[in-house]
Formats: C-alpha cells, sequence, structure tokens
C-alpha cells in the first residue's frame, strides 16, 4: 500500500540514522507536518516537539538495528532496534526498542508509536529533571 521512490527500508534507516547522529531536523523532515509521536516517557506529542525535547535530554546515542517487520496490506511498519541512551547528566540506559511506524501514501510519518520497557529510562529521565 505505500508507494514512494524511497522505499520503508530506506527512511527507516536514514531515522536511524539522524536519530543517532542528533539531526533532529533531518528526522522532523520524515514526518508529515501533523506527525505525532506517542512515547512511553514524553507522552502523545507533535514529532517536532518530541524530538527536540528528547534532543534537550540526550548527549549521546547508538543505536543497533534489529529487525524491520512489514504489516500486511497497511501502511505500519515495526521497526526493532537497541538503544544506548546517554542522558545530559551522564547518565546511561541501555534497553530495546519497538517503534510502531505509520506511513501516508507519500512515505511520511504520520504517526510513530514507541514501546519499550521504562522500568529504568523514567528513573535516569527523572533524576536528569
Amino acid at each position: 500500500m505505500i508507494s514512494s521512490n524511497m522505499s520503508v527500508k530506506e527512511i527507516v534507516q536514514k531515522y536511524l540514522f539522524y536519530l543517532e547522529k542528533g539531526e533532529i531536523n533531518k528526522v522532523i523532515d520524515l514526518f508529515t507536518k501533523d506527525g505525532i509521536v506517542e512515547s512511553p516517557l514524553y507522552g502523545t506529542q507533535p514529532a517536532r516537539i518530541f524530538y527536540k525535547a528528547l534532543a534537550e535530554d540526550t548527549n549521546s546515542s547508538k543505536l543497533k538495528f534489529g529487525g524491520l517487520f512489514f504489516e500486511d496490506n497497511t501502511n505500519r511498519v515495526s521497526l526493532l532496534f537497541d538503544y544506548d541512551w546517554e542522558l545530559k547528566d551522564g547518565g546511561r540506559v541501555v534497553f530495546k526498542v519497538v517503534d510502531i511506524i505509520e506511513f501516508n501514501t507519500n512515505h511520511k510519518i504520520k504517526k510513530l508509536t514507541i514501546i519499550y520497557d521504562t522500568v529504568h529510562s523514567r528513573d535516569a529521565l527523572e533524576r536528569l529533571k
């Protein structure tokens, strides 16, 4: 159902690359203007606000691709990756993430739902704040 010149796999690779490098404006450009992110730590926010807040809290990130899973007859894929997150205060948390990404027909992300266990990351973020 998804159609564009750039493949979903290429978009996901760019997303991970930009996120790891902290190139937040390039991450945001992968979204529709009204694209949203649902995060267990930051809540539901417009993508442009979520990624700027994440960048403010982040020193560095290391991301390791784990897999890309396609859902038949939809514009959704699930992305699995390992996230090694160093916060501004030097705190570090490592966890597995599943992002459920919903695209529009132009291969822009309209919704990204983040799923992961927040037991350690929530404490680390609260210490930062």
